[in-house]
């Protein structure tokens, strides 16, 4: 009991709000990536960060709807 304490330091909001943020800026950067904004010379290397970033919001996304995170 002790340990998930010490875990959890913010309160439940706090978390919610900062995974909704962190989200939303994994999904702004990948579409930033996917959409050359960075002027990445190699364009396959660009799109290929952008669908990991926009793939990974997606799932701490789905994870927090589903409450795992």
């Amino acid at each position: 009991m002790e340990n998930d304490n010490m875990n959890n330091n913010l309160p439940k909001g706090g978390r919610v709000i900062f995974g909704i943020f962190m989200i939303l800026v994994y999904l702004a950067v990948g579409l930033l990536f996917i959409f050359d904004v960075f002027n990445i010379d190699n364009v396959a290397i660009s799109a290929s960060v952008g669908g990991v970033l926009c793939a990974y919001g997606v799932w701490r996304g789905y994870r927090m709807w589903k409450g795992m995170n």
